[in-house]
């Protein structure tokens, strides 16, 4: 499993409003999407960034989501452009299920 970790970083106005629009609104297009197993759409006000988290089933999958479309699409929609990060996921704990 691949995590990619997305952080727009701010330095003029944050605005939380824009960025929990985006969240809710975006948040139909990756539910049942084929490779995608988890997406967290964070952010700290106090830090002046978004992260949102991604946990994909390969790296080749999360690499083709990830194209130079889909970042300047996310760049408009947040105002800043992403910077990008790939991690391996070891192990992931999921205490949700009842």
């Amino acid at each position: 499993m691949i995590g990619a970790t997305v952080t727009f970083s701010y330095t003029g106005d944050f605005d939380r409003s824009r960025i929990t629009n985006v969240a809710e609104n975006a948040r139909g297009m990756f539910e049942g999407m084929p490779g995608l197993r988890f997406k967290f759409f964070t952010f700290d006000e106090k830090q002046r960034q978004v992260v949102n988290f991604y946990v994909w089933d390969s790296k080749e999958q999360a690499e083709q989501f990830f194209s130079e479309e889909l970042r300047e699409r996310v760049t408009g929609l947040y105002g800043v452009a992403p910077a990008i990060e790939f991690v391996e996921i070891a192990e992931i704990v999921d205490n949700s299920a009842p």
